[in-house]
């Protein structure tokens, strides 16, 4: 008589994550987590083990490390030597670096970014625009990195304070609404606010622009404050009409004066003004050490880590080609505009910008990885599906250990990067990952 033979059991997708340290709200909580690469969702782990009765078709052990969820980069122009504002003749190969750059940049721990357009002419708009739009959760995970939408950095920006955008392409509105729209595409603004451009960053005292906020926020777009000479006040009326962001505090706008707090002053939420979210580029270039903690400590909760980041992240030392003819120097994260002391963005990762605030701030875990990623996400309005480990959540999830050195520097380290539940890199194999 024949042996029987047992069914081969059928694979679930499912993953428990075990013997991990959870970033939960400001603690790091021992427990497991399970996760679906079917869904791309976090589980209810008890609801799927008692009552559907599934085993996970694996169970890997953290070892005591650290698991948060991905990061989250809101303001990033390119790396890896791919700018999202570089134009090429075949936009097929314009579509092939983005997929190149989503690969790499998933390594670093960035699991969701806005690809950020800094100030050009309307033409570079229109034809970038239309591939950096929301990725959309249905992805497949093999991709890497994942857009949640463009970041519009200028071009209606002050042209006292234009950084290294060209005074060239800078632009006012004075037809209001319908001059944004002409420089970005009509098609960019649908009455659905579903879109390809997430945020707009634009100084409000730029002729046209207050009017400019409430249609664009209405739209479902986060206004940010930025590249700007407004005063206190201005500021405080940009977000009585809907801003809620500043990009880059402290650069490219007027500095705290003692008689004229200036963009800083709506951080203390003077006149029952609401307080904005904002960005700090921690790379130990644009800020010093001292000027992130005085930021952190005014308003912790709308604190978010960004990198600024230029296409000579990942490229070894060197001068390379900029926008509108500059050439730019590179010097480890530092970036300069050639034969000037400009800073052109920054050539620092993500990771590099949190490790320095946790070694600059001794902020605890949590408290530092909220920055990029419970907070970016709130400020996108997606908190219900990023940047947290709960259930039902996108399972974005970076493996970190955290280390510190003799003389006291903190670093957290990348070792492993899941995304939609499925890993795509694992830093103990050179082998494995995209």
């Amino acid at each position: 008589m024949p042996m029987a033979v047992s069914p081969e059991r059928v694979r679930t997708g499912i993953t428990r994550l075990t013997g991990g340290r959870l970033v939960k709200g400001n603690q790091l909580v021992e427990q497991d987590l399970w996760i679906s690469s079917v869904s791309g969702k976090i589980l209810r782990s008890q609801q799927v083990f008692y009552e559907h009765q599934v085993v996970p078709d694996e169970v890997v052990d953290l070892q005591g490390k650290i698991l948060a969820p991905g990061f989250i980069d809101v303001q990033f122009n390119g790396a890896f030597g791919f700018d999202f504002s570089a134009v090429p003749e075949d936009m097929t190969e314009y579509q092939k670096g983005l997929k190149r750059l989503n690969r790499y940049l998933v390594r670093t721990g960035v699991t969701s970014y806005l690809p950020t357009l800094p100030s050009q002419r309307a033409g570079v708009y229109h034809k970038t625009l239309p591939y950096l739009g929301p990725s959309g959760g249905a992805r497949n995970p093999l991709e890497g990195s994942e857009s949640l939408g463009a970041h519009c950095e200028g071009p209606f920006i002050s042209p006292s304070k234009n950084g290294i955008h060209s005074v060239e392409v800078l632009q006012e509105a004075p037809n209001g609404f319908s001059d944004m729209k002409a420089c970005y595409g009509s098609e960019s603004f649908p009455e659905d606010g579903k879109g390809p451009i997430s945020m707009i960053t634009a100084a409000p005292e730029v002729a046209g622009i207050r009017e400019c906020i409430p249609e664009a926020t209405r739209r479902g777009i986060r206004f940010a404050i930025g590249h700007t000479e407004a005063t206190y006040e201005q500021a405080g009326e940009a977000i009585e009409q809907g801003a809620t962001m500043i990009t880059h505090l402290f650069n490219a706008m007027r500095p705290l004066h003692h008689r004229n707090p200036g963009i800083f002053g709506v951080l203390g939420k003077a006149d029952g003004k609401e307080r904005p979210y904002y960005g700090v580029i921690s790379d130990g270039i644009h800020l010093h050490p001292t000027t992130v903690k005085i930021a952190w400590a005014a308003h912790p909760d709308g604190f978010i880590l960004v990198t600024d980041a230029m296409k000579t992240v990942g490229l070894p030392d060197g001068v390379y080609d900029g926008m509108h003819g500059d050439r730019w120097v590179k010097k480890g994260p530092l970036l300069t505009r050639e034969g000037s002391n400009t800073i052109a963005g920054s050539s620092a990762t993500l990771i590099e910008c949190v490790s320095n605030f946790w070694t600059w701030s001794h902020a605890s875990i949590p408290e530092v990885i909220r920055a990029v990623t419970a907070t970016p996400a709130r400020m996108l309005g997606l908190e219900k599906i990023k940047g947290k480990l709960d259930p039902d959540a996108d399972a974005d999830l970076l493996v970190l250990e955290a280390q510190q050195d003799a003389d006291g520097k903190r670093t957290l380290k990348v070792d492993q990067v899941w995304k939609f539940g499925t890993l795509v890199h694992d830093a103990s194999d050179e082998q494995f990952g995209l």
